[in-house]
């Protein structure tokens, strides 16, 4: 059975929900800049998560897409150190597409085993965590997925804060008062989302689009009675560009509230 088929009974699905495998994706496209600074916030996350929970097994995987710049050797470099580490090749040049490609990949290759076994009880104990190349991740952020997940979530929508390093103040200022940062909050951010590997499956997985395949992804996993919690315990620091990679990302995001501002203060 290939990921995309799911087969899970959604009233199996939270049967014995505590974690035992995590699998780490981040997409990547020319991100030379910022991929060292996201693959060290993430090593520091796995190791704080094996130091408390040492029997987990984790896996990073990162999507390298059309990638044109130094990406794929800041990701050769930070792999050849680290084996927890792998790296896969796309050509889409879509951060949706990539996300779902390679959690595709690690369910059919490290996790295939479970997959192929169809059982709730397997691929439920399997977590899929996400962000983006260009984030940075708390110690404590897989730690506490995991924590979350153990006590019966099967989806963590955690938060995210534009980096104010660089960033116009104005900008930012605009931003946090559309974005209130609580929990139980409305948002879905890709750079700070996890889920079950059996929820996934069921919900369809990310859907085949070039934007906003995280928000489809939730509202699946709402529609069929999952538990997804919102929560600002772990909050994620992403870039402050306004020249996004995704074209309806948080930079395309950040670059209209811009032009929203400059209307504004010139009417």
């Amino acid at each position: 059975m290939t990921p995309d088929r799911g087969g899970v009974d959604v009233e199996q699905a939270g049967t014995d929900s505590r974690i035992a495998k995590v699998a780490v994706v981040i997409p990547v496209h020319n991100e030379e800049q910022h991929l060292e600074r996201a693959l060290d916030g993430v090593r520091a996350a796995a190791d704080v998560l094996q130091a408390s929970r040492p029997e987990l097994d984790i896996a990073v995987v990162v999507v390298l897409d059309s990638c044109t710049d130094n990406s794929g050797a800041v990701a050769a470099r930070t792999a050849a150190a680290d084996p927890r580490i792998s790296l896969f090749r796309v050509a889409f040049h879509s951060v949706g597409r990539s996300r779902r490609a390679g959690i595709t990949s690690i369910l059919n290759g490290r996790y295939r085993q479970e997959v192929e076994a169809g059982a709730p009880q397997a691929t439920g104990k399997l977590w899929l965590a996400n962000t983006d190349a260009d984030s940075h991740v708390p110690e404590d952020w897989l730690l506490r997925q995991v924590i979350l997940a153990d006590t019966g979530a099967d989806a963590v929508l955690g938060t995210v804060e534009p980096d104010a390093a660089g960033m116009d103040g104005e900008l930012l200022r605009r931003w946090h008062l559309r974005h209130t940062l609580v929990e139980d909050h409305p948002h879905v951010f890709g750079a700070n989302l996890g889920v079950r590997a059996s929820a996934y499956l069921l919900a369809g997985g990310f859907p085949r689009q070039r934007s906003h395949e995280d928000r489809v992804l939730v509202e699946r996993l709402r529609r069929r009675g999952f538990s997804v919690t919102s929560t600002d315990s772990v909050r994620v620091l992403t870039s402050g560009r306004t020249e996004g990679r995704a074209p309806h990302g948080l930079g395309a995001y950040l670059l209209a509230l811009r032009m929203e501002s400059a209307v504004a203060l010139e009417s």
